[in-house]
């Protein structure tokens, strides 16, 4: 019989459990304090108190001594996972501050709440290496984002997006399920190490094969990879703009972390080889063909769109394709690579939606000319919006170029005799495509003219100074990316070691 250290389960699951309460109190304060008071309060009470409840969280985190795993890794504790869920808390208080001001809801705590449960969802997503805590705590993320898609009620894109989420995450949920249930018959574990251990040796069968696919497509459905991507676009057009946030940013940090887990942990020893002229079965070409076709189709599936948000969800496919060369280099340079460009891509994301949820307050919807004239209606918001898509793009000295820089050396540096350089080099002729339609947005904001030339757009003061804020970390991140990748690179460290 195992004996159970309750002590220990609560201080690893107290971030969580902090969150929890906060959306119920958001709940509470909400029914009972708020509920007649004007829309911009109720987003400005409660939405400050879910940030401080994120806040409590962290700071639990920092000084949280213990490290370790529990339960057949039902729960793990080590250097990188304090610094993965502060990440992950960092973006949800970002996805709120840009929340102020909406509309789109009456229900303003039920909306806060689903946020902050999503957020333990992924919370719990970067801290196991469980099979069964994985699917729990995707299914918990994936039902709060379902939902979050759907808030606007009054908008029939909004419910079609949500539905066509739910459909094709019911169908993701369902392979990934038989694909676990298969690992579990044969290695006779849940534990992911113990997995890699047991089935290290078996070669490739048929079995183990198409557990693999299944796994592969029920996590590739999360990061929306093509061909699983389908999803993408009519969510994040149709959802809430803080919604698509939320979806763009902490989402793909949990997803890509726990696919990078799942395949070097419980799939060790299974990897192949994804070099060139130099195939060999496993997940690691597996991977290299989801990546390069989702750069592929999502770089140049963008150049067409006249949605910004629409534009965004192609844009964050060919990112996942950029993604997926960091859990192929197969390395704790590689992890700490992925870690620091799905953060900063999840900051960077989160602003320029912040930036369209203002203009689409003042135009009514987020087509490419409604952003014309922007620089000279407001001159602050265009400048943030410079920031964002030019580090989306990869311009020196942002943070996305040093994410995108630091994610191709890993993948480069990764595989014997530079095995992974066709899919580098792949890689840096996406992202000079990419450079074309972020500039196609930042020429209707400074260039084209607009017909309301003369009238000004009223920027909402806490959106403003958080999407301030936002652009700073983007440029800091990238003039002394240090900051990030060095605690990265030790927490790491420490993780091999142990």
């Amino acid at each position: 019989m195992i004996s159970v250290d309750y002590l220990q389960v609560a201080k690893l699951a107290a971030p969580e459990t902090i969150v929890v309460i906060t959306a119920l109190a958001v709940l509470a304060i909400d029914l009972v304090v708020m509920r007649g008071q004007s829309l911009a309060d109720r987003f400005l009470i409660e939405g400050s108190f879910a940030c401080f409840g994120c806040l409590a969280a962290i700071f639990f985190m920092v000084n949280l001594e213990f490290h370790g795993r529990l339960y057949a890794g039902m729960m793990v504790s080590d250097a990188l996972t304090p610094l993965l869920k502060s990440a992950l808390l960092i973006l949800t208080m970002f996805t709120v501050f840009i929340s102020f001001n909406g509309k789109f809801t009456e229900h303003v705590g039920e909306y806060l709440a689903l946020i902050l449960l999503a957020t333990t969802g992924m919370m719990f997503m970067v801290s196991t290496e469980n099979l069964l805590m994985v699917f729990v705590s995707l299914e918990l993320t994936s039902l709060s984002l379902y939902i979050l898609t759907a808030f606007n009620k009054h908008s029939a894109p909004s419910a079609e997006a949500a539905l066509k989420y739910f459909l094709f995450g019911g169908m993701a949920a369902a392979f990934t399920l038989f694909g676990l249930s298969l690992v579990y018959g044969l290695s006779g574990s849940i534990y992911l190490p113990e997995i890699a251990a047991k089935l290290s040796g078996q070669g490739m069968d048929p079995v183990l094969a198409l557990a693999l696919v299944m796994t592969v497509i029920g996590l590739g459905f999360k990061v929306a990879a093509v061909p699983f991507h389908l999803w993408a676009p009519d969510a994040y057009q149709g959802a809430p703009t803080p919604s698509a946030a939320l979806i763009a940013s902490g989402s793909k940090v949990a997803s890509f972390f726990l696919l990078a887990r799942v395949m070097m942990a419980g799939f060790a020893g299974g990897e192949g080889s994804a070099g060139w002229q130099d195939f060999v079965a496993g997940w690691t070409p597996l991977l290299a063909v989801l990546a390069v076709f989702s750069m592929l189709l999502g770089n140049l599936a963008a150049i067409a769109q006249s949605n910004v948000k629409r534009l965004l969800a192609y844009s964050a496919i060919a990112h996942g394709g950029y993604a997926l060369l960091a859990v192929l280099s197969n390395t704790p340079q590689g992890v700490a690579s992925l870690v620091y460009y799905t953060a900063t891509y999840g900051l960077t994301v989160i602003g320029a939606f912040g930036v369209i949820a203002v203009v689409e307050a003042a135009a009514g919807d987020a087509k490419m000319t409604s952003l014309a004239g922007l620089s000279r209606r407001a001159p602050g918001l265009s400048l943030c919006m410079m920031i964002f898509m030019l580090s989306l793009a990869g311009i020196p000295p942002l943070a996305g170029f040093f994410g995108k820089f630091y994610l191709f050396v890993a993948a480069a540096s990764a595989a014997k005799d530079l095995g992974l350089l066709w899919l580098v080099i792949f890689a840096i002729a996406m992202s000079a495509v990419s450079l074309y339609y972020y500039l196609q947005v930042l020429k209707q904001i400074y260039v084209v003219k607009s017909p309301n030339e003369g009238e000004g757009i009223s920027v909402p003061l806490v959106p403003m100074i958080a999407l301030g804020l936002m652009a700073v970390l983007v440029l800091l991140l990238g003039c002394v990316p240090d900051l990030a990748v060095g605690k990265l690179v030790a927490a790491l460290g420490g993780v091999v070691e142990h």
